[in-house]
């Protein structure tokens, strides 16, 4: 059944089109991606495969372990079909396999044979068993180990290249293909607790790349990283794959999708390249001992070192079928479709002969094929290449023209990279949980602190309380009692004071009563008992004022008692106090750690910023150095004693910065600590590197914060990342304006001047670069001194600032030209009269293309000014202008510089005199 999209038509693979599945729709990241990670490459370089000589084209396979960076080539051949045995019923086959050396004969007449070896040969007999275990299997084994893996299938249609990659194996397992059987293998070997399985199915159509999962996706861009040359998809459909059933119903839905024909060859013929991607994801345990999901407790040097993390990428290509469109027998769409795939299919091949060849060229770019595949043939993965070819001597074309594909491929040696990573999401994560658990236990302690506190407390005041209570109760007792015992002795001398004043009132009366008697001596009797009873008296008063000095000692001594009792009580409020001022040392201790909290989410941000850099050190110098730099970073992270952390998922970047706050990182450009400022202002310049973060960046001083670095500190490293900064921002127009109010230009003057680290120098003139872009800014920042300052900076010679110098030039000679055009410039432009165009035309010529490219620019700006001519002829420029006309690389420079010689009437005149011809 037909069905049409646009205008296109084809048929859908097994008729109609089946029910989609539940897709998740991911943006997979490019090289560039800023995650958060650091890789780790090992390389192997494979040694030039040895070919035979004669008609053998490749080493036998057995030699294979010497080179494991090279192409591995099978070749299968399929049985007879029944046509072919009615056809050729008269005829032999065309080819002989001899396995057991692994080699093919091509037979060329009855008498003369062409030989051919190849790393394995299978016959029309073998198994698909047999065909994964010799094809794929290393391959699969070496995804798993985070390699990358490429397995292919070349050859005409109806060779059977879908049934050995793609068979479903639904009604027979042992017809299982590739496709399954791999699968089987990788979720045999993973966890899905840690370890993650990813798949995206494509076809190749008519140069467009489309989603077999999703038809509506049909027209994906390829993105490729300009440093690290990966290839990525991002507007691909990404399927996680958690067991076999779900994998076997994503095939039957993108074969559902995929476009097929009848032709002569095929009753349905494949015309599109399918292309099934599998990322592997693997964690490993750390070099401590620790997996990457471990979470007890250890030391910071330990819960410090990330999980290791292997990333394999598995791509299985079933390409469509190669053969002459006239044995095909296609017709309208379909014809173009043919032309459509060996077009394809010859840029394949193109570069695999340059490859063989180790040609300078290799053209990835003339295919969305061949840059899809730039990793399975010349790059970092192991590829494993099926050729199928039939038996019939009626296809003895095609089937030599596959052989001798599959001869050049193994010619190809690749260099095997392993991707492993350091996991520094799972770190985060763990660093957060030890957050967590810390802040719990230090609520924890602060509130069974002051339940301790309180408790004491109230036992201090129950204990005064009662003291209290004792004292003034044993005072009140001792008081009555004395005053009992007073009230008593007074009673008692007054009653024998009444006593004695009675009896002697009585001798009295009896002595006058008696005459005759000697009053004196009557007297002296008489007085005498008196005298004894006063004496008595005496000595009772004595013994009562002894008995009141014995109770006044006794008051003494309570009160001694009560005084005792009231130090008690000032000892009680001086604990009391104690404690309180140890509650007040408890707040301050939260304080600082909420502080040392905030610091660690300043570290966890810059672990994420620095982790580009990291890991482009680490392509860069090698496993080795870079290793020793991380080692080197890591020891200068000054975080707390924490305890292991678990798996809470570490936010990212914006939603750090988000909890940060920009303030407070602008503020830390002004810190003490020259570290501190050093790992602010990388922070800054990273979040101007984001265009939406511009805007906040500069309302909230952070240009002014910037500027005034450059002005007040003498540190080169804060001269780059600032200069770094400030070249984003530069980006945009209205910043620019501001750098230049704000006296930028002086200051990244002054900078240049002064700075000898080429970095910083290239930060420096990327920035001033940005600025020269600007038509309203050209005399402003000429007269400021921006290009004396470009041009000071070529004394630094280093490709990279160069590079950012001829880029400057270029904008302003552009922004000239555009005003001379308009008719707001006039006379000499304003970079001859500073001596730039010397510099220009020393450096037309140079090997490195971006310096080139700029200048070659230049010139042609400068020539479409007429005011500028007479000096470019002067200077030796028109002769670098004829030469651009005719061979520079890009075609629009080309023409360029040809319109710019032809419109200019001082150019022609001096072409006349010297008989150059420009046409």
């Amino acid at each position: 059944m037909s069905t049409s999209t646009g205008t296109v038509t084809g048929n859908y693979r097994n008729g109609t089109q089946r029910s989609s599945l539940r897709t998740q729709s991911s943006a997979s990241t490019s090289a560039a991606q800023k995650s958060t990670v650091k890789s780790k490459s090992v390389l192997r370089k494979s040694s030039p495969a040895s070919l035979g000589g004669g008609s053998s084209a490749a080493s036998k396979a057995g030699g294979d372990s010497g080179v494991p960076g090279r192409v591995r080539v099978a070749v299968r051949l399929r049985p007879r079909n029944g046509e072919e045995l009615i056809a050729d019923a008269d005829f032999a086959d065309c080819v002989e396999l001899q396995p057991e050396v692994k080699r093919l004969k091509l037979r060329k007449n009855n008498w003369d044979t062409d030989t051919f070896e190849f790393d394995e040969v299978l016959t029309e007999y073998a198994s698909q068993k047999r065909v994964y275990e010799v094809v794929a299997k290393p391959v699969v084994e070496g995804v798993l180990d985070g390699y990358n893996g490429t397995i292919m299938a070349y050859g005409q249609t109806g060779t059977g290249k879908t049934y050995t990659l793609g068979q479903l194996g639904e009604e027979d397992v042992a017809d299982r293909g590739i496709m399954v059987r791999a699968m089987e293998d990788i979720l045999t070997q993973v966890s899905l607790e840690t370890d993650s399985i990813s798949v995206s199915y494509l076809q190749l159509y008519m140069e467009t790349v489309q989603d077999l999962l999703d038809p509506a996706n049909d027209n994906i861009a390829i993105v490729e990283d300009p440093k690290s040359g990966d290839v990525s998809l991002p507007g691909a459909t990404l399927v996680e794959i958690r067991d076999q059933q779900s994998f076997l119903e994503l095939l039957q839905l993108g074969e559902a999708h995929r476009f097929a024909a009848n032709t002569k060859l095929n009753t349905e013929s494949s015309r599109s390249h399918a292309i099934l991607m599998v990322n592997v994801r693997r964690s490993l345990k750390t070099r401590d001992g620790l997996s990457s999901e471990s979470s007890g407790n250890s030391h910071m040097s330990k819960s410090l070192k990330p999980p290791v993390v292997r990333k394999g990428k598995l791509v299985v290509v079933d390409l469509a079928g190669s053969e002459r469109i006239n044995k095909s027998g296609s017709e309208g769409h379909t014809l173009e479709e043919a032309k459509s795939i060996n077009l394809s299919l010859s840029a394949l091949g193109k570069c695999i002969n340059a490859l063989a060849e180790n040609s300078s060229h290799v053209p990835f770019r003339d295919s969305k094929l061949t840059r899809l595949l730039r990793d399975s043939f010349g790059g970092t993965a192991r590829t494993s290449l099926v050729i199928t070819i039939g038996p019939s001597p009626r296809h003895r074309g095609e089937t030599t023209s596959t052989i001798m594909f599959g001869q050049r491929a193994m010619k190809v040696e690749n260099m095997v990279k392993l991707k492993e990573e350091f996991d520094y999401k799972s770190l985060s994560k763990r660093l957060e949980v030890q957050l967590d658990n810390l802040i719990e236990e230090n609520e924890r302690q602060q509130k069974a602190f002051v339940d301790e506190i309180e408790r004491i407390t109230v036992e201090a005041h129950n204990q005064i309380s009662e003291a209290e209570k004792r004292y003034a109760n044993a005072l009140e007792e001792e008081k009555l009692r004395y005053q009992n015992d007073y009230m008593e002795s007074i009673k008692k001398l007054e009653e024998n004071w009444s006593k004695n004043q009675k009896k002697l009132a009585a001798e009295r009366l009896a002595l006058g009563e008696k005459n005759g008697m000697d009053i004196t001596s009557n007297g002296n009797r008489s007085i005498a008992p008196a005298l004894e009873e006063v004496s008595d008296l005496k000595k009772l008063l004595h013994k009562e004022a002894q008995s009141k000095m014995a109770a006044e000692e006794e008051v003494n001594r309570l009160k001694l008692q009560v005084t005792e009792l009231m130090k008690v009580e000032a000892a009680g409020k001086s604990e009391i106090m104690r404690l309180h001022k140890m509650l007040e040392n408890e707040t301050q201790q939260k304080e600082k750690l909420e502080g040392e909290i905030a610091t660690l989410h300043t570290q966890l941000l810059q672990l994420s910023v620095t982790a580009d850099e990291t890991r482009r050190n680490l392509e860069k110098h090698g496993s080795e150095k870079t290793s020793g730099a991380l080692d080197s970073f890591m020891s200068q992270l000054r975080l707390p004693q924490i305890q292991d952390p678990g798996n809470a998922e570490k936010p990212p970047v914006a939603k750090l910065f988000e909890q940060v706050g920009l303030q407070k990182i602008l503020s830390l450009l002004e810190a003490d600590d020259a570290d501190v400022r050093i790992h602010a202002v990388k922070v800054v310049a990273n979040l101007a590197a984001e265009e939406a973060n511009q805007q906040q960046i500069v309302e909230a001083g952070g240009l002014t914060s910037l500027l005034m670095l450059l002005r007040s500190t003498e540190d080169e490293t804060i001269h780059r990342v600032a200069a770094g900064a400030i070249a984003n921002l530069a980006m945009n127009e209205t910043n620019q304006e501001l750098i230049m109010d704000q006296g930028g230009i002086g200051l990244l003057s002054s900078t240049a001047a002064n700075a000898h680290d080429p970095q910083t120098l290239r930060m420096v003139a990327g920035a001033i670069a940005n600025l020269c872009g600007n038509d309203k800014l050209q005399t402003k920042l000429r007269s400021e001194g921006g290009i004396a300052a470009l041009l000071g900076m070529v004394r630094c010679g280093h490709p990279d600032v160069l590079a950012q110098v001829a880029r400057g030039i270029a904008n302003f000679a552009k922004c000239e030209s555009r005003a001379s055009t308009q008719g707001t410039k006039r006379g000499k432009s304003l970079l001859i009269e500073d001596g730039a165009l010397s510099w220009i035309v020393q450096n037309a010529k140079t090997e490195t293309t971006a310096i080139r490219r700029h200048i070659e620019l230049a010139l042609c700006h400068l020539a479409q000014h007429e005011g500028n001519a007479k000096e470019m002829v002067k200077e030796g420029a028109i002769w670098e202008l004829v030469r651009i006309s005719r061979e520079c690389s890009r075609e629009d420079i080309r023409s360029l510089a040809h319109r710019t010689l032809t419109a200019s009437p001082t150019f022609l005149t001096e072409l006349r005199r010297l008989r150059v011809d420009i046409r």
